[in-house]
């Protein structure tokens, strides 16, 4: 036991998305780990790989990790003896796994590869329509079968242990959780099980803070210049031990920069409550984590909390409902935005007057959004007359046909045009699909999970879970203020705090960490459901007034997640918004008034 105590693993992280740069792989050989770590999954990447499995049944995985990890690494892969693990398997786990034995086999290498399947539930379409499940976060019935592009039910991180306990070299799985990846590395290494509730809590923890790359090394970070050179920004690596805390460095002669403040803010990205973020091993709540900076680019993290897992897989449908169009045309001059926005109207006067005589019907929702006039700051924005801006114009429609109306009336308005129009661009912007995302819970005793190792058939039964209340959770108490006597001043939330936001579907989290703990009582008593309506309100569906807001402490980090609710127009492909995904809100945010004493002002850097 003792060298299991004392043991730990140095896991990369290796990609944050599909498309992500393939400098990652090369990078972190070279500095030594024994696991590489790929995430390449999102919800509107599962829709565009099912669309291309349709296509061709080989295809609906991954490609570059094959020619770009693979293909040239396997050989230093082999050597190093470092271990694989990569969501790349999309919608077609299986081809993505003969793909990669073809490479061992055309290297001549001795690397055994597990495919996990079982979340690809596309094939019982019919029988989930007719139990038509309802939406779990808004109640929405069950969309149209017929449009229907992907089912895939999140699976965890035991099967994946299971196939490294069985001999893989390189496991593959199709739809995990991006945390599970990291963590099937953590419990075949130490043994942890389903039971360790805490230990698999902390693991998940340090999957979380890999999966998206360098956002955790500099990347998106509030202090963006602390990041120095980007353009060799190193990925992250988790030192883990088998007690569940890790550290988190990057390579060394890498760019970027591991600090409390990059850490913090990877551990709130894209989550909701921060006591109840529910895996399909564990339900972790992160409040009480502590972050530490123990060196130079090295933050040690210590473990989290964690409770039984849920007797349902989250499940996530995507479905089309009709087009959307749209592109960006930027105008210079006196009068800039004015320019812009008449420019807009006129195309949409233009387009709809055909759209009726096509019989086509109205649009189904437009958006123009003139960036460089605070168009994202709504009340707020301060920019009143600038001379130079960049107008983006949108539209939904059940037909592609109006879309193009749509697009071609915008080049067509050129000549007719305010003074200033100008912009790059390449061939006429097309209609593409709108993709909407549908989440629902499936048992776990539903879903059969099968590992295949080089040809070893192996099924799979996961922990049966149990159901959970988040109200059962001791919550925190809300920080006090302090005595305050004196002159108070308004500062901006940026001088006190970081900030990270993202996406969870049509609902975007907003993490504010306080850069000292002693500010936090301030940031708590500014920052109140309210006035985070007020500075969303015009994004928000229904405006202010229909806010919904999660406000949650975390006293371990100091810091507080928001979660706001139907703010980004559907999200991912299914929005026209310029920020469908909520990346830029925590910058909004940071413009937010506190009021602070004047002494503690007048110490600020």
């Amino acid at each position: 036991m003792k060298q299991v105590r004392d043991k730990i693993i140095r896991i990369g992280g290796a990609s944050g998305f599909w498309g992500e740069s393939t400098m990652a792989t090369p990078q972190l050989l070279d500095a030594g780990v024994d696991y590489l770590v790929y995430d390449y999954l999102a919800e509107i990447t599962m829709s565009i790989m099912a669309r291309a499995h349709a296509k061709d049944p080989a295809a609906g995985y991954a490609g570059d990790f094959i020619s770009a990890v693979l293909k040239p690494h396997a050989r230093t892969i082999a050597a190093q003896g470092v271990k694989i693990i990569a969501n790349a398997g999309g919608v077609n786990p299986a081809s993505c796994g003969e793909a990669a034995r073809a490479v061992i086999r055309e290297q001549g290498l001795d690397l055994k590869v597990a495919v996990i399947t079982g979340d690809n539930l596309l094939a019982e379409r019919d029988a989930i329509a007719t139990e038509a499940p309802t939406e779990m976060f808004t109640g929405a019935a069950f969309p149209d079968k017929e449009k229907i592009a992907s089912i895939n039910a999140y699976l965890g991180a035991f099967p994946i242990a299971r196939a490294l306990a069985e001999g893989a070299d390189i496991v593959i799985t199709g739809r995990c959780v991006d945390s599970a990846v990291t963590l099937g590395a953590c419990i075949h290494e130490f043994g942890w099980s389903a039971g360790d509730h805490d230990l698999l809590a902390s693991g998940s923890l340090a999957g979380h803070l890999l999966e998206c790359g360098p956002q955790a090394t500099g990347g998106n970070y509030t202090d963006w210049e602390d990041a120095g050179d980007i353009s060799n920004i190193g990925y992250p690596i988790g030192t883990v031990s088998a007690d569940g805390s890790f550290t988190i460095t990057k390579p060394e002669g890498t760019g970027g920069c591991v600090t409390v403040g990059t850490v913090s803010e990877q551990m709130l990205y894209e989550i909701g409550d921060p006591q109840a973020y529910m895996l399909p091993d564990v339900v972790c709540d992160f409040s009480q984590v502590q972050i530490t900076q123990c060196g130079p680019d090295k933050v040690h993290v210590s473990p989290a909390q964690g409770y039984a897992p849920p007797d349902h897989y989250k499940t996530c449908l995507t479905y089309g409902e009709g087009f959307r169009g749209g592109t960006y045309v930027s105008f210079y001059g006196f009068d800039a935005a004015r320019k812009a926005q008449k420019f807009c109207d006129n195309v949409f006067v233009r387009a709809n007057n055909i759209l009726r005589s096509h019989n086509l019907g109205d649009y189904s929702e437009t958006s123009v959004e003139i960036i460089g006039a605070e168009s994202q700051y709504g009340d707020f924005a301060e920019v009143s007359d600038p001379r130079e801006v960049v107008a983006k114009i949108a539209a939904k429609h059940s037909e592609a046909a109006a879309i193009g109306i749509l697009l071609r009336e915008l080049t067509g308005l050129g000549l007719a045009t305010p003074p200033g129009l100008s912009g790059f661009s390449g061939a006429r912007a097309k209609p593409s699909p709108v993709v909407r995302l549908f989440s629902y819970l499936t048992p776990k005793s539903a879903i059969t999970t099968r590992i295949d190792i080089d040809g070893q058939a192996i099924e799979f039964s996961d922990s049966p879970g149990q159901a959970f209340d988040p109200a059962s959770i001791p919550r925190p108490a809300d920080p006090e203020l302090p005595a305050i006597s004196g002159e108070m001043v308004m500062v901006p939330l940026i001088r006190l705090a970081w900030a990270r936001s993202g996406d969870k579907g049509n609902k975007a989290n907003i993490g504010v960490i306080a850069r000292n703990p002693a500010w936090l009582p301030y940031i708590w008593a500014a920052l109140t459901p309210d006035s985070v309506a007020r500075r969303f309100g015009h994004f928000i569906d229904g405006g202010t007034d229909a806010a919904i807001i999660g406000k949650f402490y975390l006293p371990g980090c100091h810091a507080i997640n928001f979660l706001i609710d139907a703010v980004l127009g559907g999200g991912g492909v299914a929005s026209i918004r310029n920020d469908a995904q909520g990346k830029g809100y925590g910058q909004i945010l940071l413009a937010h008034p506190v009021a602070i004493p004047a002494a503690l002002a007048k110490k600020l850097t």
